[in-house]
């Protein structure tokens, strides 16, 4: 099975922690290093060989289409969430006829890696046959405006991630980037729902597997994620690309 052509861009929440930043603008067009969230998204897409993107909407959907309209790669489609937000999981079922039968990426709009292309990283580490869904995981010392304890504890790269549960802290995040095998959701809850639903489902069956980013990652959730976030680029040299 060849890398994934297509990729799903998640683009529909409310933003409220960036409020007032929201009120008016998605979250998805607030601008990093003098470019809307979502073109860099766009942008790791395009540089690892994706064809099309499925965008989804909700939250002043109409005004991330518009600013879309113009872009020629990759091509562009959108699964508008109404009347409800159908959270993270619930918005992957809803876009699924839109994506193919085949693996295909996952992106958060809201995160921002500065290193290489996290789909690249990805890609490298993708073993069909071993897995169903992989995880692109950042260190905490290599998080920036993160201030929660941490997703994940893994043994290896590659291997399959626990789950905090009861620790204090954990040494691994989810940085917001992921291959999933649309089969994954073929019993899957109808309505909105969490993908923590699915990658409980996997780590039980012991088909969710991780690799660790090696660049650093800035988790933009809030205004002052925004400010770290530029100031991680213009370190770095990069546009986000």
């Amino acid at each position: 099975m060849s890398a994934p052509d297509h990729a799903m861009i998640l683009a529909a929440g409310l933003g409220t922690r960036m409020r007032p930043l929201t009120e008016n603008c998605p979250k998805p067009l607030l601008p990093v290093a003098g470019r809307a969230m979502i073109d860099h998204a766009l942008d790791h897409a395009t540089g690892a060989g994706v064809s099309r993107v499925v965008v989804n909407l909700h939250y002043l959907g109409e005004k991330i289409r518009i600013h879309l309209a113009g872009r020629q790669l990759p091509r562009i489609a959108f699964s508008d969430e109404q009347p409800e937000i159908l959270e993270t999981g619930g918005g992957i079922v809803h876009a699924l006829p839109l994506l193919g039968e085949n693996p295909f990426y996952c992106i958060n709009s809201d995160s921002i890696w500065v290193g290489p292309n996290p789909l690249g990283v990805l890609r490298e580490s993708w073993k069909p046959a071993a897995m169903d869904a992989l995880l692109l995981l950042v260190a905490r010392e290599r998080a920036h405006a993160y201030t929660r304890p941490g997703d994940f504890f893994l043994d290896r790269e590659g291997g399959i991630p626990r789950r905090r549960a009861d620790a204090r802290t954990a040494p691994y995040i989810f940085s917001g980037a992921q291959i999933l095998k649309p089969q994954v959701f073929a019993d899957a809850p109808s309505g909105a729902f969490s993908i923590n639903l699915i990658w409980d489902r996997l780590i039980g069956a012991g088909r969710l597997a991780a690799v660790i980013y090696p660049g650093d990652w800035v988790d933009v959730g809030t205004p002052e994620g925004l400010t770290v976030a530029d100031a991680c680029l213009a370190r770095s040299g990069k546009t986000g690309q």
